[in-house]
């Protein structure tokens, strides 16, 4: 019964912190562009110069491609 006494400061101090954490995660806009990261998929961005011609003539030729098909 005596443990108790520890474990229920503890479970408040937990929730506390968790508490504190999240408003401190909403006040500094941690949650406000969420989509951002499942797009940068997507987009090229991150490639060398070389490569992002190189990307952009396969997407030329497979347009070509589809369109005389």
């Amino acid at each position: 019964m005596s443990i108790i006494y520890v474990l229920i400061p503890i479970a408040i101090i937990l929730v506390a912190l968790a508490i504190v954490i999240f408003f401190w995660a909403v006040k500094s806009n941690q949650f406000e562009d969420l989509d951002r990261q499942g797009y940068n998929i997507l987009f090229d961005d991150d490639l060398p110069p070389e490569e992002k011609k190189l990307a952009e003539q396969r997407r030329i030729n497979q347009e070509r491609k589809d369109a005389g098909d």
